[in-house]
């Protein structure tokens, strides 16, 4: 059984720099790209580590929003009234 390849879309070839010409499978936990245009060919074990999540503008609004929240603060008289 054939296993399905996949574009990634915006992605440029580090050998020809096509664009969009890059796919990827994954298959006996390895990971697999190459290019359509060019012999670009690389393949990387999958490794069941969880890397940290890389950096988005998407996630780094979620970081400023927590930033951003306004917290209410209350004053206390000193003389306690």
């Amino acid at each position: 059984m054939a296993v399905p390849k996949r574009f990634i879309a915006g992605a440029i070839c580090p050998r020809c720099a096509e664009m969009d010409r890059i796919r990827a499978w994954e298959q006996n936990g390895i990971r697999y790209r190459d290019c359509v245009s060019c012999d670009f060919f690389e393949q990387q074990p999958i490794e069941d580590d969880a890397l940290p999540e890389l950096e988005t503008r998407v996630n780094r609004e979620r970081e400023e929003q927590r930033r951003n929240t306004v917290t209410p603060v209350r004053i206390l008289d000193p003389k306690g009234r």
